[in-house]
């Protein structure tokens, strides 16, 4: 009984702290497409590229000359 009277409030909290977690990101390009990120890009590499996923969990690749502003979501 004291497991299913505490089970909820711990599953909610777990998920309130993992959801803190990740930070939505908006990248912008030159050309004004936008992209909603699940976590800040990693910024650019060796070769010249940000690197980083979308919501809908593509993995996208951009040539850093091509990215205008990379800004946290309001």
């Amino acid at each position: 009984m004291n497991m299913k009277k505490w089970g909820l409030p711990l599953v909610a909290i777990t998920f309130l702290a993992l959801a803190g977690c990740a930070t939505q990101t908006v990248v912008t390009l030159q050309n004004g497409t936008q992209y909603l990120t699940k976590d800040t890009p990693k910024t650019k590499n060796a070769d010249g590229f940000y690197e980083f996923t979308d919501i809908a969990g593509k993995h996208i690749r951009v040539k850093a000359d091509d990215v205008a502003t990379v800004r946290k979501e309001d």
